[in-house]
Parts: C-alpha cells; sequence; structure tokens
C-alpha cells in the first residue's frame, strides 16, 4: 500500500501543551448530550428523512430526556425549514428542551435560519459554523486566515444584528476542521466571537470544537481541547463543546477524553450515524458511563424500541455486534465464556439470597457481561446461545433456563460430545428445543423392551406393574431405593445395569427428574427419568437405562 503518500499529521496538530491534566482526570458526570441526527445525521442519509419520520425521532429524543437538540438546517431545504417552524406551532418541545439551528456563516442564510425559530418560546440556539484549517481555507474558501476571520466575524454582526434582541437565543460557533486548525489561530477567531457577542455566565456561548475528519490519535484531540479549555478568554461563560467523528473508529475514545480535558458538551448521533464512517455514537458513551456507575441522565431501559425507531426513521439497520444496542452484544457462543457467565449468574443470585436483597438491587458482578441486559430492557433469553464453538457451561444454561432442568456435572460433559456431533453435522445453531430434543432421544428413548404399566405406592413400598419383554410383571421395592432395587431386579431379565448415582430435583410444573449414572457391559452410561413423584422418575430413568442397554437399537436423530 502506497503510505508514503500520507505525511504524519501529528506535528501539524500538536499544540503547545506540557503539563497535560486529562490523564489523571476522571469523569464523574454526564456532559450535555445533544443528538444531531436530525441535521448532520440526516444529512449523511441516502434517502433523507420526510416529515414524519423527522416527527417520530425528535418525539423519540424527547421522550429518552435529551435537553437540547438539533433539530434542523433551515436554510439548506423546505423539509427542514418546515420541520423547525412545526416545532413550534404543534407545540412539540417540552418547555426545558432547548432548540438548535444550523447555519452556514452567509447573511442570507443567517436570515432564512432567524425565520425559521420565529415564535418559539423554547429556549434556541443558532449554530453558526465556517471552516478554518488551512486546506479548507486555501482550497475550499479561497481566502487567507486574516480574511476567513473577518467572514467569520461579519457573520456573527449578522446573527446579532438579526437575533441578538431576542432572550431566548444563544449562539454557538464552530471553527469547522478545528482538529486540523493552527492553535493559535482557532484560540484568536474562538476569542473574537465570545467577544463581539459578548458571553457572559448568564448567557454563555457554545463553542464547539469538531473532529470534523479524525486525523490523529484521541489523545492529541485531547490535547487539543485542554489547551482551549485552559487558554479561552471569558472561559466562565463558554460552554466547551465537542463533535467527533469516527474515520479512524475512535471516535467514542475522543469523546471521553475531551470531556476529561475539559468539554462540557458532546455532539453526535443516538446510534453514531453520520457522514462517512459516522459521528461519535451517544448511546456508547452514554452507557460507559453507566456501566462506570453514572448516571448518563438519558433513558436508554428499552434500546430495543429506541432501536426500532431508529431503524425506521433512518431506513438503515444496527449491526448485530454495535456496543450495546447489537442484537449480539450480550451473546455468548464460546464455551469459556458461557461457562464463566452461567458460574456468574449463579454467584449473582446466591449473593443476593444471602445479602436478603433483590438481583436487580445488589452490585453486578458478571463475567463477560460489562452491564446487566435487563438495565437496558433485555432479556436473559439470548445471553447464551449454543454452536460448534460452545461447551457445556452454555448448553446446561439454556435446558436450565428454558426447562428448569440442572444437569450434573459429569452429564453436562459427556451431552456436550453429542451436542458437539450434532453442531458439527449441521454446521448450524442449535436451540433450546433442539437441546431437549438431544437430551430425550439420548437419555430417555421411548422404551420398547420394558413399558411402566401401572405404579402405586403402598405402606413404603412402590407397587409396579412392568412390561418386560411382553410379558406383565408385577413388582415391589422400596421407595426409598427404587433405582437401585428395580436394576437388581431387571437382572433376571437379562439387563445388566449397575447404578452409580441417582440425582433428583423438581420442577416447577410439580414433576420430578431423575438422572442416572449406571455402568454396564463395563461402560458407564447416563439416562434420564421423567416422573409425577421422585420415585417414579428414578423407575423410568431405570427404564431408559434397560432400553439404552441394546444402543444399536437406538439411533439418535433430532432432524
Amino acid at each position: 500500500m502506497p503510505s508514503h503518500r500520507y505525511s504524519d499529521v501529528y506535528h501539524k496538530v500538536s499544540v503547545p501543551l506540557t503539563q497535560r491534566q486529562w490523564p489523571a482526570n476522571r469523569i464523574t458526570a454526564a456532559p450535555l448530550w445533544v443528538p444531531v441526527d436530525l441535521r448532520d445525521g440526516n444529512q449523511a442519509l441516502a434517502e433523507p428523512m420526510d416529515p414524519d419520520r423527522k416527527r417520530r425521532f425528535f418525539e423519540l429524543m424527547v421522550a429518552m430526556g435529551y435537553k437540547e437538540i438539533e433539530v434542523g438546517y433551515p436554510s439548506a431545504s423546505q423539509t427542514d425549514f418546515d420541520f423547525v417552524r412545526l416545532i413550534g406551532t404543534a407545540g412539540l418541545a417540552p418547555e426545558d428542551v432547548t432548540i438548535v439551528v444550523f447555519t452556514p456563516a452567509r447573511r442570507d442564510l443567517i436570515e432564512r435560519t432567524v425565520a425559521s425559530v420565529a415564535g418559539l418560546t423554547n429556549d434556541v440556539v443558532i449554530h453558526m459554523y465556517t471552516a478554518t484549517a488551512p486546506v479548507w481555507r486555501d482550497v475550499v474558501l479561497g481566502r487567507s486566515r486574516a480574511e476567513v476571520a473577518e467572514l467569520i466575524r461579519d457573520a456573527g454582526r449578522d446573527i446579532l444584528e438579526l437575533a441578538g434582541d431576542r432572550a431566548n437565543i444563544r449562539f454557538e460557533f464552530s471553527p469547522e476542521v478545528f482538529m486540523l486548525t493552527e492553535p493559535d489561530y482557532v484560540l484568536e477567531v474562538c476569542d473574537s466571537m465570545t467577544t463581539l457577542w459578548d458571553a457572559t455566565p448568564r448567557r454563555p456561548v457554545i463553542l464547539n470544537l469538531p473532529a470534523t475528519v479524525e486525523v490523529a490519535t484521541p489523545n492529541v484531540y485531547a490535547d487539543q481541547i485542554e489547551y482551549m479549555h485552559r487558554n479561552l478568554s471569558r472561559r466562565d461563560s463558554v460552554i466547551l463543546s465537542v463533535h467527533p467523528h469516527n474515520d479512524r473508529g475512535t471516535g467514542v475514545a475522543c469523546a471521553e477524553l475531551a470531556v476529561l480535558a475539559g468539554a462540557q458538551r458532546v455532539e453526535g448521533c443516538v446510534f453514531g450515524n453520520g457522514e462517512r464512517t459516522g459521528n461519535v455514537d451517544i448511546a456508547t458513551l452514554a452507557l460507559n458511563l453507566h456501566a462506570q456507575g453514572v448516571d448518563p441522565m438519558i433513558d436508554f431501559s428499552d434500546i430495543d424500541a429506541i432501536r426500532r425507531t431508529v431503524e425506521y426513521c433512518t431506513r438503515m439497520p444496527v449491526p448485530e455486534r454495535h456496543p450495546y444496542v447489537g442484537d449480539l452484544v450480550y451473546t455468548a457462543f464460546s464455551g469459556t465464556h458461557q461457562d464463566a457467565i452461567k458460574k456468574g449468574f449463579a454467584e449473582h443470585r446466591d449473593r443476593a439470597t444471602r445479602l436478603h436483597r433483590s438481583e436487580r438491587e445488589i452490585p453486578w458482578q458478571v463475567p463477560y457481561l460489562p452491564i446487566d441486559p435487563a438495565d437496558v430492557g433485555r432479556s436473559y433469553d439470548a445471553v447464551i446461545r449454543v454452536n460448534s464453538q460452545s461447551g457445556k457451561g452454555g448448553i446446561a444454561y439454556l435446558l436450565h433456563t428454558e426447562y428448569d432442568l440442572d444437569l450434573p456435572r459429569r452429564l453436562q460433559i459427556d451431552f456436550a460430545h453429542h451436542v458437539q456431533r450434532h453442531t458439527d453435522d449441521t454446521g448450524a445453531e442449535v436451540t433450546a428445543a433442539t437441546l431437549l430434543a438431544l437430551l430425550t432421544a439420548t437419555y430417555s428413548p421411548a422404551s420398547s423392551r420394558i413399558r411402566l404399566l401401572d405404579s402405586i405406592v403402598r405402606k413404603e413400598q412402590l407397587h409396579l406393574t412392568l412390561d418386560v419383554d411382553g410379558r406383565p410383571t408385577e413388582y415391589r421395592i422400596p421407595v426409598a431405593t427404587p433405582a437401585e432395587s428395580l436394576a437388581s431386579l431387571l437382572t433376571e431379565s437379562g439387563t445388566d445395569i449397575e447404578v452409580l448415582a441417582v440425582t433428583r430435583h423438581p420442577r416447577p410444573d410439580g414433576s420430578t427428574v431423575a438422572y442416572l449414572e449406571y455402568r454396564t457391559a463395563g461402560n458407564t452410561r447416563w439416562a434420564i427419568g421423567f416422573g409425577d413423584t421422585a420415585a417414579t422418575a428414578a423407575v423410568a430413568a431405570i427404564v431408559a437405562a434397560a432400553e439404552l442397554a441394546v444402543p444399536e437399537q437406538h439411533p439418535v436423530d433430532v432432524h
């Protein structure tokens, strides 16, 4: 690959910062989130949102708790202009939600933008932008540093003239391509805007510093943000904002480090939609905070409903491995992961019991799951799924959660071999229903040699009537040792079964399952029986073992 064509940009974007403070900082509170899905995200769609989709998206973001929402680019299209007007005429925005509108630094477009928010009683932010980086100045704008600075100030004066007397309107400036702009120049331009707009603590100016195109590692962006944070004039009258894109795939890291470096506000899209590789993903940022014990101040408790709305509005699917919201992000196929998760869930339940608290009240400490899926409205049904990469832990977990079957460990190991053969043959994922069918076919087949005709308990004895090779036979065995006693009696019919262990447990439907470990013809095997009582379940396990004693008659087929 022709890597020599690309110069190292680090030296171009580095800032004169030596004793940086951001590496030692910690995020202890959520920044102000500003979703730009209706503007920046909408511009990046092959089919921009129609009015119905824009309204549904806006109402979703209000319901999630966003307090500042960028709603459009009113000078770019009639659709955007009309939607901004609709917010006011239809009363779509609660009083505590600030509406942001976006405009280039050009008077006619500013006039159109100001007209779109006429009559809005909510707080409004007019967001003006101009590219400031050298390549953009030279190639796109064809202006010098001084000329671009004057262009920005002229547009700032236009905004003051057209909207400066409205108490509910504040101002935002973005030096587009901030991360490639000379530090001294961008500082000069930003300071000139806070002076022009007379930024005060009561009416602060938003300075938004975008990583319009990611060109360096996140630590470089953090240095740039900290440099601005420490050197801006009127700092107490500035809301320092960032708008990272994701060209290098590190937009989330850039935003997190920028907050450590002094940013107070983050612009992005709910699931990271945006030009090229997208804007920063607010869901990931917010739930990263949640996973660290910090309230994200945005409600993702029904993340699948949010995803469905976003997918409808954007006509774009959310990938299965997308952090926190993807279909498979809480799912383990790997055997080692499944075993750890299974044990983690069991320990979590036990800890809740010991503390006499609900499982939702105690600290979350389950391997491989950074947050409880229930926090975002997910059930545990798909946490473990079985394929050819899975092991006994995942198999046992599915059988327990779906069918209340607690397989003994040695049976788990034995059954895992059967499942492995099945998945190798089919190459497909195995559902819980397929696992149950395979389990019963392997360890509890319908018997052709021995059938239980009747059973009743009388005076600590189990009275059985069995059909053994076509001959009805009555047996009386102790209720306390039904498996051992029946196995001994069946030796008379030529069935060699030595009981090694019997494990039984009740099921929620009132039935009992018995797991029988036995030896026959020198081999250790397993059988399973189901019954209304512990005794009849053990008898059923012995009957299954007797049937399995002639294995060639019982090929396992669950296809």
